[in-house]
This record gives C-alpha cells, sequence and structure tokens, in this order.
C-alpha cells in the first residue's frame, strides 16, 4: 500500500495516528504551527503553518492522496474546496463544518431523531435574559465555536451571574447558546469508527471521572447493564450515520437516572477518552481511524482483559516538561506509560497517560492506588489553576 496520508495537526492524536500508519509503511506529511509538535520526530514531512492558512493546506493536499485530522478547530472552508477539486478529505469537510458549530451540531442531531438535551441559540444578552426568564437556573451557556475541555462553557447557577458568563464566553466565540442541564446520572464518551462502505465498530463504553471539566480518569467496563450497552452503542452509531462518518468518532452522552441517553458533543476524530484502547483492545481507536480512511476492513473491538484503567498525565508547573515517576511505576504488571513528547509544559495541560490492564477491574485499581501521583509531568514552578482550565461556575 503506497498511500500518502495528510494529517491537520501534530498533537498526540496525531502521532498515535501516525505509529498505526507506519506499520502498514505509509507515508505521512503533517501541519502544525510548532516545529517542534509531538508528531514531528516521526512525520515524514512536517508542514509548519497555521491551521487556518489554506495556502499551507492546499500544499498539504498536493502531498498527499488523503487528508484526515486530529482536531475540529481546522479550516473547514478550505478543506470543502480540496473536496470540490477531488481531494479526499474524511471525516467530510461538510460534516465538520457542521461540528465545529455546536448549534449546528446539535440542530442536525435533533433534525434526525436523536435526543439532546434542550438547547437555543442566544444572539445577544438580551436574549439571554430571556431564555432565563422562560427556563429558570441552572443553565448551561456555551459558545458555539472554539470550545475545549471545558473552555467555552459556563454553568449559570443564578441571575448575577448572567452578564458575568456572557462576557466571559463573548471572548471564546461570537456566537453561544444557551442548553437545559440534564441531572444525568453517567457521562460516558463513547468511541466508535465508521469506514467508507458503512461498517461500524463500537468499543466498551468507559466509565468517566472528570476534574476541571477535563477528563482525570477511566475505568472499562462501565457499570451498566447489557441492555444500556446496547443502547448506548446504537445511539452513537446513529450519531455516525447522520454525519456520514468515515474514521474514528467520540460521542460524547449523558445518561439519565432512569437511563435516558442524551447525545451532549460529538468529536469527529479519535479521543482521549479511547486511549485506553491501546491496550485494551484488539485493535485500537488509531489503527480503526487508519483502516477506515484507507476503505480497509474494520478490526475488533474486543476488550482483551477483565479490566483496564486510562489515568491522564496533566502538566504540573509551566516550563521545560521533565518526567517523574517511570521507574516505580513499571514496578508494577500491567502498567502502560505514554509521554507525548511536548516539550512545554504547562498546568493542566495533556502531557500523556498511563493505562493499566489486569484481569478484573478490582485488581487495575489496586495496582492505581500504588502509583497514582508517583508518575508526573512537571515544568518546573507550580501555579495555580485559574478558572479558564475547566467549566466556569457563577
Amino acid at each position: 500500500m503506497n498511500k500518502k496520508i495528510g494529517i491537520i495537526g501534530g498533537g498526540q492524536l496525531g502521532k498515535m495516528m501516525i505509529l498505526e500508519a507506519k506499520r502498514l509503511g505509509l507515508y505521512i506529511v503533517t501541519l502544525d504551527p510548532d516545529a517542534e509538535c509531538a508528531s514531528s520526530s516521526i512525520s515524514d514531512e512536517l508542514i509548519t503553518a497555521d491551521l487556518y492558512d489554506g495556502a499551507a493546506i492546499g500544499e498539504l493536499a498536493g502531498k498527499t492522496d488523503i487528508i484526515t485530522y486530529e482536531f475540529e478547530k481546522i479550516n473547514a472552508l478550505a478543506l470543502m474546496e480540496l473536496e470540490k477539486k477531488g481531494h479526499v478529505i474524511y471525516p467530510s469537510a461538510a460534516s465538520l463544518s457542521i461540528i465545529q458549530d455546536k448549534y449546528l451540531q446539535k440542530s442536525k442531531l435533533r433534525e434526525n431523531g436523536i435526543k439532546v438535551p434542550d438547547f437555543e441559540p442566544i444572539d445577544d444578552y438580551t436574549a439571554l435574559c430571556e431564555y432565563a426568564e422562560r427556563s429558570g437556573y441552572p443553565i448551561m451557556l456555551k459558545a458555539r465555536k472554539n470550545g475545549y475541555d471545558g473552555k467555552g462553557n459556563c454553568l449559570v447557577l443564578s441571575e448575577p451571574g448572567l452578564e458575568r458568563g456572557f462576557n466571559a464566553l463573548r471572548q471564546v466565540s461570537e456566537g453561544l447558546m444557551a442548553e437545559e442541564v440534564i441531572d444525568f446520572a453517567m457521562e460516558v464518551s463513547v468511541v466508535a469508527a465508521r469506514a467508507v462502505n458503512g461498517q461500524k465498530a463500537v468499543y466498551p463504553i468507559p466509565y468517566n471521572v472528570h476534574k476541571d471539566n477535563i477528563l482525570d480518569m477511566m475505568t472499562v467496563p462501565a457499570p451498566l447493564s447489557e441492555g444500556l450497552q446496547a443502547d448506548i452503542k446504537e445511539a452513537a452509531k446513529k450519531v455516525m450515520d447522520v454525519f456520514e462518518g468515515v474514521g474514528t468518532f467520540c460521542v460524547e452522552m449523558f445518561i439519565g437516572k432512569n437511563g435516558e441517553i442524551y447525545i451532549n458533543e460529538v468529536a469527529p476524530r479519535p479521543h482521549n477518552s479511547g486511549h485506553y484502547t491501546i491496550e485494551g483492545c484488539r485493535v485500537n481507536q488509531f489503527e480503526n481511524h487508519i483502516r477506515a480512511i484507507l476503505g480497509l476492513p474494520l478490526g475488533s473491538t474486543e476488550l482483551l482483559h477483565g479490566g483496564v484503567i486510562m489515568r491522564n498525565l496533566l502538566g504540573q508547573g509551566d516550563g521545560p516538561a521533565k518526567i517523574e515517576g517511570i521507574e516505580e511505576a513499571y514496578k508494577h504488571d500491567g502498567v502502560n506509560i505514554h509521554v507525548y513528547g511536548k516539550r512545554e509544559c504547562k498546568t493542566g495541560r495533556k502531557m500523556g497517560h498511563y493505562t493499566i490492564t489486569a484481569a478484573s477491574l478490582r485488581q487495575a485499581l489496586e495496582t492505581d492506588a500504588k502509583i497514582v501521583g508517583a508518575v508526573k509531568i512537571t515544568g518546573g514552578v507550580r501555579v495555580k489553576k485559574h478558572d479558564e482550565k475547566g467549566r466556569i461556575q457563577l
């Protein structure tokens, strides 16, 4: 196979795509603004340019047969123009342009009969006040674009927080939306893949634990009945069909206290929530992404162990990255550490992760209790976390 793949974005997700693509001997060209990005050491070529640089994206298209991406905040319009000229882009630029805007994304899902929290566009502060008067509190206020890891979400608990929340999010995105706050029993992130021919593969459902609206850890399998698991997986398949997805997707869902399933957000790419699949499953999310965009059959998503844990390693302090605790962690069976290769550590930045596999989830949790906190990536002087690192509560 002599296909050349272009990847927009050179972070850890792109790096993990490349590791799988290289097993098939594929040639990879990456586009990223950072000449020392995580993918730089293993890309065959690196185009150093802004992710919205249309000329650079055109250059990438000229060097490759297929374009994919590891991040949604890219130039969808430039990709749509390339599609018109016959270039192959997966997932499609048309789907990306809808998913980039949370209001359009939710509207598309609702139009296709998929259950989502109630929502409305917010064009100005007056519209927000009118919405609050009708709906009451709390209100989930969201930036329609550019949100990431909780940045762009604001939980407004009472009237005094309306104006502050509105002003804060208008700095993230001109367009806003207000959304019903779901009193959910559990939040799950379902990773699934869809091939060019419509074949689908859904991964085992993890249980997520968040801190400051950033995923801290996940355990697999999640404590869900077989019937609910089947319903959740079917919902993920429907979402991929709606967007005619090709590649790996992540579908974030709220599970209500009576088993209701609400779609929260969709990411058209491999996801942090699927890192456990690298050691945990027969074929991981990155390999299935590469298979999908190449038109190959998808691989088995079978869980290979009785229990799997993934824990993110978030940066502690700002400065040159320093890794600690690997030797201590590797004294325990079933531990695998992934360091992303980001040179600069920033507090709260995703710098790496580790997985633990074991015969049972109980055994995996016992190992995690022994090493949690031992493995860390620091950047020198510790600094305080700021509100913008997570969801603002007003």
